[in-house]
């Protein structure tokens, strides 16, 4: 490639600007727009180069860092492509399409190159991760998924092909597709799908057990989805459980005006919303005298298990954090309990691969409410499918 090495100066120059203050995607959009003399060809060139390298982690530190930003490519690439006049034939020869592999390699060649460093938290790690496996996985570009609503397949199908999009079933409703495909104009968002990862709809089949509060046929399940955000659980029990009282929180007024016109799309109409902050006790008079027969709670997290998507955080995110966040999930679930019916469930969900916010948050709810009983517990493992890694736990009230 002719500009190659400008590339690595350009992407090397942003990289050692950037102080985390913003994601990494609206400080790109702003560099460049403050840039005007890089092209589509090469922002696009310069924003992989420096992903490549964010994706290392804390690997490369002690390496010269065009020597680290070459070696992040030869990482995150499985073939060298349009950077093969980046390498000399010592690496080229060796570019083997098994990741594990091209680790290897640089450990052999890089004196400071750590692997271990790629995903700098282990330590911290639920102890059902496989750390080599996960740490390795940030090195891959996630797939974007989408979740296919009942009833919808053939329309999406069709739009997917006739839009000559690549897509891969998954599962009969979870579809993959190569990140950053473009969706605009494809069938109809959230009424015909929904974009949303592939662990993030494995949650489904733990929501089945809300069926069983149904007193009837066509009786319907009163559920609260207390940290709502955009409303893709409140989407996905609808289509899980059907017929449903629905009552959607969240702390930001803005993420509930937003979820509305998502809801509308997605032909949920019958629903309460209110702006809530669950970190303190309940005071909103439309959850007064209420109770429910399931609780989503979807807490707010570190978001350590979708940090492929968003792989600055590797180097930007401050380990004293894991503990703020214990400290809210903690206070959120304390108050948003007591809502909760006789033999309901509630059902804990992070995006987290974090031990404190996971598998911790059981004895905490065993002890502050002994009434609550653990049904399952499951780390939704996403590492091995181009997906985010999550964490899932179901209770039941037994009065």
């Amino acid at each position: 490639m002719k500009y190659a090495e400008n590339y690595l100066r350009s992407a090397a120059a942003i990289i050692t600007a950037y102080n985390g203050d913003t994601p990494f995607a609206g400080y790109l959009k702003t560099h460049f727009a403050a840039n005007k003399k890089f092209g589509s060809k090469d922002r696009r060139y310069i924003s992989q180069i420096c992903y490549s390298y964010f994706r290392t982690g804390n690997s490369m530190v002690g390496i010269d860092m065009e020597l680290a930003l070459k070696a992040a490519l030869y990482l995150c690439n499985n073939e060298p492509g349009v950077w093969a006049d980046l390498f000399d034939q010592n690496w080229l020869k060796d570019w083997s399409s098994l990741v594990t592999k091209r680790i290897e390699f640089v450990k052999n060649h890089l004196a400071y190159f750590n692997p271990t460093q790629i995903f700098p938290f282990v330590s911290y790690l639920s102890k059902s991760i496989d750390v080599e496996r996960f740490s390795a996985s940030h090195l891959i570009q996630p797939d974007l998924f989408i979740r296919v609503r009942p009833g919808r397949i053939a329309n999406v199908v069709n739009a997917l092909t006739s839009a000559d999009i690549e897509y891969k079933i998954v599962t009969e409703s979870c579809f993959a597709l190569p990140n950053g495909t473009k969706l605009e104009g494809i069938a109809e968002l959230d009424k015909d799908y929904v974009v949303q990862d592939y662990s993030s709809q494995q949650t489904a089949s733990i929501m089945e057990a809300g069926k069983q509060m149904r007193k009837g046929k066509d009786a319907s399940v009163d559920v609260w989805d207390c940290c709502a955000a955009s409303g893709g659980k409140s989407i996905l029990a609808r289509d899980v459980l059907g017929n449903m009282e629905l009552t959607v929180s969240d702390i930001r007024k803005s993420i509930i005006q937003n979820l509305a016109q998502r809801f509308d799309r997605a032909g949920i109409r019958k629903y309460q919303s209110l702006i809530a902050d669950l970190s303190k006790p309940i005071t909103a008079p439309e959850l007064a005298g209420m109770q429910f027969d399931l609780i989503i709670c979807d807490a707010p997290c570190s978001g350590s298990g979708t940090w492929g998507r968003t792989p600055e955080q590797l180097t930007q995110f401050g380990n004293q954090e894991i503990n703020d966040f214990q400290q809210l999930q903690q206070q959120i679930v304390r108050n948003a309990l007591p809502k909760l019916r006789s033999n309901g469930y509630f059902l804990y969900i992070t995006c987290s691969v974090f031990e404190a916010e996971n598998e911790a948050i059981i004895p905490f709810i065993e002890i502050s409410f002994p009434f609550m009983k653990l049904i399952e517990q499951s780390a939704i493992k996403g590492y091995d499918v181009k997906a985010d890694t999550m964490f899932a736990a179901l209770f039941k009230k037994i009065d």
